[in-house]
């Protein structure tokens, strides 16, 4: 399969599948668990059906909005993931000139493997970083200020992750970072020797945002030594309410799932909240972030900007969160996949054809604007 012959997120998962080494391709694709939640997140959008409106004189599409102070011209954007030099060499460098060429929001993660410096200098787009909270408060701050000094747009501080998820498939392929493969993990790497010679060839695979903070020539658990020994478990709504004043900015909580979460969010500062399990990666049998959605929009949606995402596959799925009163649609394993199959080029493909759909879906909906979608157009079986 050739990228011109990718014409959905499907095509391009299977793309990626035949390029990347198994264990690597399943770190991407897997959940936690029995992977329920995970199949459950675009599931869940299947009990919903979109309303049409017919003869509304739709003639041009405006798919622009404006969420935590960024003005974008989509109403996705491309959310913080870790590790993504090791999908393609190009790494963030490729997701970061995507967004910035479609006009939308970036996410430099914690365990980004291009450093956010680099990226606000090099790329014109809204930055967001996406931060864990360390036992260290120091470390926490100076990260914070290292964020500031970047102009990073957006804090965007991950609550969903106190510990790692129960990630089954790794564990059957001994997938870590640093490697540590058993032997049909070691026989999948062999069978693709492009991505060996790539990440051979290309600058050494490092995490700058914490280089000074974790040894990666440590041994095979050095990531799971982070998230076991420096990130806090005892964080609480006072850690953040801190964190909130220090920043002074726009600061927003990914991972919330309740309403009496969204609303302490609120109560403490927050500008923004992201609806979102972190694609069925951490608590198995938690529900699906589309199916709390509308909840969580009408206890808080008036005081808060309340973001989607996990599960996202489709343009209807993103006018049914924008329906149901998400302001924006975060994208995860969508642009992954696309980025491990052909780098920028792979990413471009993917967010063409996602707009595509959304303006296709939004003129077959009777809508010209995003603001023109309501509840009105969905109904739930």
């Amino acid at each position: 399969m050739m990228l011109r012959n990718c014409h959905n997120y499907h095509d391009l998962r299977k793309l990626a599948k035949s390029r990347l080494p198994g264990p690597i391709f399943n770190y991407i694709d897997g959940g936690a668990d029995d992977e329920v939640t995970m199949r459950r997140n675009s599931e869940a959008f299947q009990t919903c059906d979109l309303i049409p409106n017919v003869l509304t004189g739709v003639k041009d599409i405006d798919l622009s909005v404006e969420v935590m102070g960024q003005k974008l011209d989509l109403p996705v954007y491309l959310s913080p993931t870790a590790l993504q030099r090791l999908f393609h060499h190009q790494g963030e460098r490729a997701t970061a000139a995507a967004a910035e060429k479609f006009g939308t929001m970036f996410g430099v993660s914690s365990l980004g493997t291009v450093s956010m410096e680099e990226i606000a200098q090099q790329y014109d787009t809204p930055q967001v970083y996406q931060f864990y909270f360390h036992k260290d408060r120091g470390l926490n701050n100076a990260m914070m200020q290292r964020a500031k000094e970047s102009n990073v747009n957006v804090m965007m501080l991950t609550v969903d992750s106190i510990t790692g998820g129960n990630r089954e498939r790794d564990l059957r392929t001994g997938f870590s970072i640093p490697f540590r493969l058993n032997l049909s993990g070691l026989w999948q790497f062999a069978t693709r020797p492009m991505w060996g010679i790539n990440y051979l060839t290309h600058e050494k695979f490092s995490l700058p945002q914490l280089d000074a903070h974790i040894d990666m020539g440590s041994g095979a658990s050095s990531i799971g030594d982070y998230f076991t020994n420096m990130l806090d478990p005892s964080m609480n709504w006072k850690d953040v309410e801190e964190m909130v004043k220090f920043w002074d900015g726009e600061f927003c909580l990914k991972g919330v799932m309740s309403v009496e979460d969204a609303k302490r969010a609120v109560d403490i500062g927050c500008t923004g909240i992201v609806i979102s399990n972190h694609g069925g990666r951490q608590l198995d049998g938690s529900r699906s972030s589309f199916d709390h959605l509308a909840e969580i929009v009408d206890a808080v949606g008036d005081q808060i900007d309340v973001v989607f995402d996990s599960g996202v596959q489709r343009g209807t799925h993103v006018l049914k969160a924008l329906a149901i009163g998400a302001k924006a649609v975060g994208l995860g394993r969508y642009y992954l996949f696309a980025l491990a199959a052909a780098g920028q080029a792979g990413v471009e493909r993917a967010m063409t054809l996602l707009v595509a759909e959304i303006e296709r879906d939004m003129r077959l909906m009777g809508c010209s604007k995003i603001s023109d979608l309501n509840r009105e157009h969905v109904r739930f079986r």
